[in-house]
């Protein structure tokens, strides 16, 4: 996975977990949540919207099918390495824009027990 090689460069998504390198980030955005997050070319929003703390990594090639996607509630997202969990909070703004959007904004950290969603 050349992509991987630096580490200490790579982002996780706090909305859907993907992880990648910065630089892709702010090159091409996210390629799940880039309308709602306005990543593309934009360090302030990559800063403030991914997060370098992050645990587990999954590989999705067909995150439709797959069960793991489905239970990490993956399944309508883009083929690619997510993050199991993604620690940070982000900010007051972007979550109005979601509940605004309709999206149902379910942390990756962990601090949202099943019951609650």
């Amino acid at each position: 996975m050349s992509g991987f090689s630096g580490q200490r460069n790579l982002r996780a998504c706090m909305i859907c977990s993907i992880v990648q390198a910065q630089s892709k980030f702010q090159r091409e955005g996210c390629p799940n949540c880039e309308a709602i997050l306005g990543l593309q070319n934009n360090l302030d929003a990559i800063q403030e919207c991914t997060s370098q703390v992050f645990e587990g990594l999954i590989t999705l090639g067909d995150p439709a099918r797959s069960w793991v996607a489905k239970w990490q509630r993956l399944q309508n997202y883009q083929p690619g390495v997510y993050a199991v969990k993604v620690v940070g909070s982000l900010p007051d703004e972007v979550l109005t824009a979601l509940e605004d959007a309709g999206i149902n904004y379910i942390p990756r950290d962990g601090s949202a027990a099943e019951d609650d969603m």
